[in-house]
């Protein structure tokens, strides 16, 4: 049995309500699939503002699915909770091929970065077709492979403003990915945990100085699956502020929601 997002129970409090890792913001959120071009079809989640214009999009690239990463690691689960409510963003998730979780399971298999390229593509060209606007990529570790290899050329480089990566490994991608992103001139985000098991911030300077545009963030006492409420924060700032021009604010995202909201049960 699949999730299904509308079976959040929305609650009006007393007052406003702190935004806690579970805490779930109103938003328009539908179930979708994902056509490849080679016959697979992937679960995924586009999760929308309730009200007013959409300032920009993330489709989101998620960890690797043989080390239990899915479209609900948890980083990816925040921003669809959080952003459409407080940032005006649009957040598309998806399982890629092979890939299960509470949200369902996308046909194939998992293809060591290669199949997956088609996976990343659909996704796109969903949120082309949708009419989102001021679309991005966000990866996170095996997901940032994806958006280094495949992100700066078409049929997606067109169709995107740059991208987002959180914890990049740098297993697959190649010097050579690096340079077709500096050829871009795409805008490359990188946030770097300073306890990162497979690329620390000074490694990742050195090698992403191939890319002049990429800005190179080290996140003090980070780890790389982002555990822990203030590091999950801090990358949901610093999304909103490389994606929207109104950006998180002084302060960051607000922390208090005074409105109905929903408590996920994980």
């Amino acid at each position: 049995m699949t999730f299904d997002p509308a079976s959040y129970e929305f609650r009006q409090g007393p007052g406003p309500t702190p935004i806690r890792a579970s805490t779930v913001l109103p938003a328009k959120r539908e179930l979708v699939k994902l056509d490849t071009e080679d016959g697979h079809t992937l679960v995924a989640e586009l999760a929308l503002p309730e009200s007013g214009p959409v300032n920009a999009t993330l489709i989101t690239l998620h960890p690797l699915p043989t080390h239990g990463g899915f479209m609900d690691s948890h980083v990816y689960r925040k921003a669809s909770y959080r952003l459409p409510a407080l940032a005006g963003i649009a957040v598309l998730r998806f399982n890629t091929r092979g890939t299960a979780s509470p949200h369902g399971t996308s046909s194939g298999a998992f293809d060591e970065g290669i199949g997956e390229r088609h996976d990343m593509e659909a996704a796109v060209r969903f949120a082309v077709e949708r009419g989102l606007p001021n679309r991005w990529l966000v990866g996170w570790s095996f997901g940032t492979e994806l958006a280094l290899m495949y992100g700066a050329v078409e049929p997606v480089a067109s169709r995107i403003e740059g991208a987002v990566l959180l914890s990049p490994p740098l297993h697959r991608a190649t010097d050579k990915d690096l340079l077709q992103w500096a050829a871009s001139g795409k805008p490359l985000t990188v946030l770097v945990p300073e306890h990162d098991d497979f690329l620390k911030p000074a490694e990742a300077a050195e090698r992403f100085s191939l890319v002049p545009q990429a800005r190179v963030v080290g996140v003090d006492g980070a780890k790389h699956l982002w555990v822990g409420e203030k590091y999950a924060a801090r990358v949901l700032n610093e999304i909103v502020d490389e994606v929207s021009e109104a950006g998180s604010g002084a302060a960051g995202l607000p922390q208090e929601w005074d409105g109905p909201v929903a408590t996920a049960s994980a």
